[in-house]
């Protein structure tokens, strides 16, 4: 501290170690520079709106300080910078301020007044300071505001006219003349608007009571109030008063109804409600609540069979009224209002007691059966009603029935007020079991009584319900060759009784009208129905058979039904082929066949003829060569078994042959059989003489052989038409399922040796394939030379297949196929 006053505490001063003195000297040197230099600074003033944008020009700083650009750049020309974000900018380059960013008058300056905003700016060497006062220009961009958007006010029904209620003023941000000026009302009857000036403060608006309120006539009003700005164009602001106006108590309440009367009738439950009364009061709040109450005068005895709600009006059953006791009363009735001096009024109500039937009739059950049997006849007695009324005359007059449609009835007895539960029609236990009867009695008064009372009863069964198969007839379709003592099918029955009379047991039919052989490789489970076979079927043997199954219940008596089952025996492929020819004496499959040497290609050497006893592919024959000495000489037809010569035998070729015809079926896993033909060549002449002497040997023998041969042939074919004949009229009395069609076939040439016929899917097959000509060839699986039998049989709504149609069918089968047997080995017979 020095002698002037100044502290300066450098870094520089400690340094050098000056003493106080020089310190003091050169502090007063300056601050006598600052004076002059303060003394000759500037102040300058501009104007300007606000909302300008930012970058827009305030002012030529440069032109009107006199300072030129360059000494303004070369000494550093700046503003102060204050506490807050500055508004303004200078450029060093032309010395232009510039406005720094958008101004909002009414964020720089809070008040009305007019905003000024002061800077100060310095040049460097020598220290200079101007001052620029920038005034912003008030722009009319704020509307007046009221505190509320909506004021509520409560003024009471008895104020005088000429109360005032203030009201919140609005606010204008705006200043000058753009704030506020004026305030206006909504026109209305009841007030008017008062300004009060308040200077500085602005102008304050007022509401007076022109009209002295009425509550009852409308107890709410709405009035607008409106601020004006004195801006060009003008800004305006509103709020919305709403005046609740407050009620006194001035109106008494008064009854809606001149005259209150009503009929009760009699053993009205508690708490009816007998009647209403309602007064209405003009008054609002506790002033208009109206609250009722039996007069001072009313009876003990009436309090105690009503009472009277005193919010609702609603006088209600309080006891046991009795139209016996008293037939009508007549009670005062009092409505006040809540008001702090309640006013009352009085009005009379007469309630009228009606009589009526209040005693319904009463059912008892005196006598019940625990159960009844479903073969009871109608009329059979199952309990006995006791009915009564305690009501008299036609009050006690009772008419009773059984609700509902039943197989029963009540029937009136010799005695009064009982009836009989009798049935009405026949019983059935399977149809309904358990009857829940619903007794109803009804009086005749006005309005009827009616009671009822649910009885229960239990029907028990009879054995009256044979048991009845789930199918009829059955047919089963089983494969040759069965493990004997396996279950091969199954036979089901149901009976609608109950208990014992419901349990079945199956037994095999066995009479005279069915083979013994049938049923005697057949047992049944009885218990389960299942059907046991104690042998394996063979399809050659045994095509098809039926049996009878007998169902019996365990009843007394017992009740039984049969049913057929048709089985059918399917084919397996389990038979070899039999060679028919060539066989020998000691009945092996050979032969030996001489032919001259000078036969020409194609010459037929011999055929081989085999059979099989199985059917449809399984019973299908192929020919193959399976040794031959020289394939060149001899072929074989692969279908018809013919062994003819392939070309002209030479003087080089063997004179004996060796061939081996191996003979299999078609069948999954084929069966063969093989025979050896050997084939010998002879000269001409030697061929010639074995054959004159085998024709005139056999000559004879051949015409015997012949002439018997076609007479069982005859005999065989009259016998079959006979037997179609006779089966088609006696046992068929409908139109057969079934009828076949042969497909043509170029290369079948008549003969039957080898038909086949087997079922697949919903259609049956005759294969007609033998004595094809050479090179023909079949597909197994394909239906080339097939006879198609179409299966016609239709469904259950069209019409009933009847067994006749199935034994026929299957029978025929049987004996076309033995039939062609028979003609193939008499055909072979022929041959040979």
């Amino acid at each position: 501290m020095c002698a002037c006053g100044f502290l300066f505490t450098t870094p520089a001063m400690k340094q050098r170690g000056r003493d106080s003195w020089r310190v003091c000297s050169s502090l007063l040197a300056v601050w006598v520079r600052l004076s002059l230099v303060i003394s000759t600074s500037a102040q300058l003033r501009y104007t300007i709106s606000e909302e300008l944008k930012e970058g827009s020009i305030v002012g030529n700083l440069s032109k009107d300080l006199g300072i030129d650009v360059t000494v303004m750049r070369r000494r550093g020309f700046r503003i102060m910078s204050g506490m807050t974000e500055p508004l303004f900018k200078v450029n060093e380059n032309d010395g232009v301020l510039y406005s720094k960013q958008r101004i909002d008058r009414e964020e720089v300056c809070k008040d009305n007044n007019a905003c000024l905003v002061n800077l100060k700016t310095v040049l460097e060497n020598p220290l200079e300071i101007h001052y620029v006062t920038v005034e912003i220009a008030d722009l009319n961009d704020h509307s007046p505001t009221f505190p509320e958007k909506i004021k509520r006010l409560e003024i009471s029904e008895s104020a005088l006219p000429g109360a005032q209620y203030q009201l919140q003023k609005a606010s204008d941000p705006d200043g000058g003349t753009n704030s506020v000026q004026q305030y206006t009302i909504s026109q209305n009857e009841h007030f008017q608007l008062e300004i009060k000036d308040r200077g500085r403060d602005g102008k304050t608006p007022i509401l007076q009571l022109q009209r002295q309120l009425d509550r009852e006539a409308k107890n709410s009003h709405k009035l607008v109030l409106k601020a004006i700005d004195g801006g060009t164009p003008p800004k305006t602001g509103t709020v919305e008063i709403y005046i609740d106006v407050i009620d006194v108590n001035d109106n008494m309440p008064i009854f809606t109804n001149d005259k209150y009367s009503v009929v009760l009738q009699e053993n009205a439950p508690l708490g009816t409600t007998v009647i209403q009364v309602n007064a209405t009061d003009l008054d609002a709040g506790t002033n208009g609540e109206v609250v009722y109450s039996f007069g001072s005068d009313v009876k003990d005895k009436i309090r105690e069979l009503f009472n009277i709600d005193s919010a609702t009006g609603q006088i209600i059953v309080k006891g046991h009224v009795d139209f016996e006791e008293k037939d009508s009363y007549d009670i005062d009735i009092q409505a006040s209002d809540k008001g702090s001096i309640p006013f009352k009024t009085y009005k009379n109500v007469i309630i009228k007691i009606g009589d009526i039937n209040d005693n319904p009739p009463e059912i008892e059950v005196a006598s019940l059966s625990n159960a009844v049997s479903e073969d009871s006849r109608p009329g059979t007695t199952v309990a006995l009603i006791s009915i009564t009324d305690l009501d008299s005359g036609i009050n006690g007059k009772i008419i009773s029935y059984v609700a509902d449609d039943t197989p029963f009835k009540l029937s009136p007895s010799i005695q009064d007020n009982m009836f009989a539960v009798v049935t009405k029609s026949q019983l059935d236990r399977e149809e309904k079991s358990v009857y829940d009867l619903t007794i109803i009695a009804m009086d005749a008064g006005e309005p009827a009584l009616t009671s009822q009372r649910t009885i229960s009863l239990r029907l028990s069964d009879t054995n009256d319900n044979s048991p009845q198969f789930l199918q009829s007839p059955y047919m089963f379709y089983i494969q040759e060759n069965n493990p004997p003592g396996a279950s091969v099918f199954s036979v089901q029955a149901s009976d609608r009784d109950e208990g014992e009379n419901a349990v079945i047991g199956y037994s095999l039919l066995r009479n005279p009208g069915y083979e013994p052989t049938v049923t005697s490789f057949l047992n049944v489970n009885s218990e389960t129905g299942d059907i046991v076979a104690l042998k394996s079927f063979d399809f050659e043997t045994l095509k098809t058979f039926q049996f009878q199954v007998v169902a019996s219940d365990s009843g007394t008596p017992s009740l039984s039904s049969n049913v057929t089952v048709n089985v059918f025996i399917l084919d397996q492929n389990d038979n070899a082929p039999v060679i028919l020819y060539p066989v020998s004496s000691n009945g092996s499959a050979e032969g030996v066949e001489e032919i001259p040497r000078n036969v020409n290609a194609g010459h037929l050497v011999t055929k081989v003829r085999a059979y099989d006893a199985d059917i449809g592919y399984n019973g299908w024959l192929l020919f193959s060569l399976q040794e031959v000495s020289d394939h060149s000489l001899f072929g074989l037809d692969r279908y018809t078994g013919q062994i003819r010569t392939l070309r002209s035998f030479t003087e080089t070729d063997e004179a004996e042959h060796k061939l081996v015809i191996l003979v299999k079926d078609n069948g999954n896993v084929s069966l063969s059989a093989t025979a050896t033909v050997i084939v010998k060549l002879v000269e001409p002449k030697e061929a010639f003489a074995a054959s004159d002497v085998k024709s005139a040997a056999k000559d004879d023998e051949d015409t015997n052989v012949t002439f018997y041969l076609m007479i069982t042939l005859g005999s065989v074919s009259v016998l079959f038409i006979i037997s179609i004949i006779v089966l088609i009229a006696m046992q068929c009395s409908k139109s057969p399922d079934y009828t076949s069609k042969y497909l043509q076939e170029t290369n079948y040439d008549g003969t039957l040796c080898h038909s086949i016929q087997y079922r697949s899917g919903d259609k049956r097959y005759m294969l007609v394939g033998p004595r094809m000509s050479i090179g023909s060839t079949i597909v197994p699986g394909s239906h080339a030379n097939t006879l198609v039998l179409p299966d016609r049989r239709r469904t259950s709504e069209e019409s009933h297949v009847t067994m006749c149609d199935t034994h026929c069918t299957i029978f025929i089968e049987a004996v076309m196929t033995n039939y062609i047997r028979r003609i193939c080995i008499i055909n072979f017979l022929m041959d040979s």
